[in-house]
């Protein structure tokens, strides 16, 4: 047993009588994590084969046009996912060694009661992609049944409410169902996107090559705003990062873990990318499924194909939609965790993907992805700043479940911080993730350093008088 961990084991007994909290939002011990390095990869690929990510690509397409060439798309696709593994490898660090949720992490920087604001800005872009996935999926599941019954049944709704039951029961289970879902949903789709592949590049190469290989593109703002819409794809799941690396197994490095990252993102998420851009170019329609039934004109191709996409809707719902606002709601409502996923996916079934998913929403979908990136960019700053520079590393877990302890009420600091970088960000939206990473993280410096000279929260920090 590591001594982290070991540690850890002594303090449990003291943070289950302090914590009014639901048993999943306690500590993971060495006996609860049950995923290991090779799920955990099947796991990222599982979730960069996303649909969202496809739309994503299909958003370089405007009126005909890539915005970016195929250069400056990989240029810019090889920096947001550099940026995304390193942000990734330094956040999980705290969830890998304690056990605790991104949720309890909070407190160490916002408090208690600070964290409630600071966790909601995680778990409602959740709950909207949720239901965006889900909608996705429903539409292919509703392809599928279409095209068995001659037509007979078309209604995409129904469709989108058994997607939504399916994975409400499957969630139920936790991590033991999702390991098992990813690593199925990854190898069947990369297979079938293979395919797809193949298929653009023998029958609509010329049209691709036109409208996006050799456009002139840009490397002013559009080539840098890409990479914040990148970045603010992942903004929401490597800022919770513990509740990931809290279920995978001890005894793996700092280094393993960030490879564990990054070359599943990479794979994953390049390929999904090149994919959705390619099928925009080729049929000018940014609705991935819509556009694989133009591409694959052959009904039982496309029912396999509308298969692997529900699955895929699946599979990135599992990892990065559902289990982080479950655990906001438990922590809100103090219901206990099957609950708390059943009303996670009533909310994502209430938030309107029907009308995300549409070809002209393509462009406002990229546009809330940067404006909730604008928030999470500084708590991630602030998580990391807290944690490597004015702590380093170095944290008692059972203080952050006690009602009366240090971290009780809420750090003006922390939220002053998030809420100066979120403000300077919205001067420029298109750069927001980074904007609000740097100047955020630096508030919080200046903040904690200069102000509130009494505060408990510079209790253990390099502030602590």
């Amino acid at each position: 047993m590591s001594a982290h961990l070991e540690k850890h084991v002594l303090e449990e007994g003291a943070i289950r009588q302090a914590a009014d909290v639901d048993e999943s939002l306690l500590p993971k011990t060495e006996e609860g994590r049950t995923v290991g390095p090779i799920s955990y990869t099947f796991m990222w690929i599982g979730d960069g084969v996303n649909l969202g990510n496809m739309t994503l690509g299909a958003s370089l397409i405007v009126a005909g046009t890539a915005t970016l060439n195929i250069v400056q798309t990989f240029t810019a696709a090889a920096i947001a996912i550099a940026i995304i593994s390193t942000i990734f490898a330094l956040n999980d660090r705290i969830g890998y060694r304690t056990g605790i949720p991104y949720v309890v992490q909070l407190r160490m920087s916002f408090g208690m009661k600070g964290a409630i604001l600071s966790s909601l800005l995680r778990g409602i872009p959740a709950i909207i992609w949720y239901g965006f996935q889900s909608w996705i999926g429903g539409t292919a599941l509703n392809e599928i049944v279409k095209i068995m019954t001659g037509s007979a049944f078309d209604n995409v709704f129904i469709c989108f409410v058994v997607i939504q039951l399916v994975q409400i029961t499957l969630s139920l289970y936790g991590f033991h169902a999702i390991k098992w879902v990813e690593m199925l949903a990854s190898l069947v789709i990369m297979l079938a996107l293979v395919y797809v592949f193949g298929v653009l590049l023998t029958s609509h190469s010329e049209v691709i090559a036109e409208k996006w290989v050799h456009a002139k593109g840009s490397w002013g703002l559009p080539f840098f705003a890409f990479i914040m819409m990148f970045l603010g794809n992942y903004a929401a799941i490597f800022l919770s990062a513990a509740d990931y690396s809290r279920e995978l197994k001890t005894g793996i490095s700092d280094s393993k873990r960030g490879f564990l990252y990054f070359s599943p993102i990479l794979i994953a998420y390049g390929f999904v990318l090149t994919i959705g851009v390619m099928l925009a170019s080729a049929t000018g329609i940014s609705n991935p499924v819509k556009a694989f039934a133009i591409v694959v004109d052959n009904p039982y191709i496309t029912v396999g194909v509308s298969a692997f996409i529900v699955i895929g809707a699946i599979a990135v719902n599992m990892v990065a939609n559902i289990i982080p606002p479950t655990y906001v709601i438990t922590l809100l409502t103090n219901m206990k965790y099957k609950p708390a996923v059943i009303v996670t996916g009533l909310l994502a079934s209430c938030s309107f993907p029907w009308v995300l998913v549409q070809d002209s929403s393509a462009k406002g979908l990229g546009m809330f992805i940067l404006i909730y990136s604008a928030f999470l960019g500084p708590i991630v700053s602030i998580l990391l700043v807290e944690y490597y520079l004015l702590r380093k590393q170095k944290m008692k877990v059972s203080d952050l479940y006690k009602e009366d302890g240090p971290f009780a009420g809420y750090n003006p600091c922390a939220l002053l911080a998030m809420l100066i970088g979120a403000g300077a960000a919205f001067l420029k939206v298109e750069l927001a993730w980074i904007i609000g990473v740097v100047v955020g993280g630096m508030a919080y410096i200046l903040l904690m350093k200069f102000t509130y000279k009494t505060s408990p929260f510079k209790k253990g920090t390099i502030f602590e008088k």
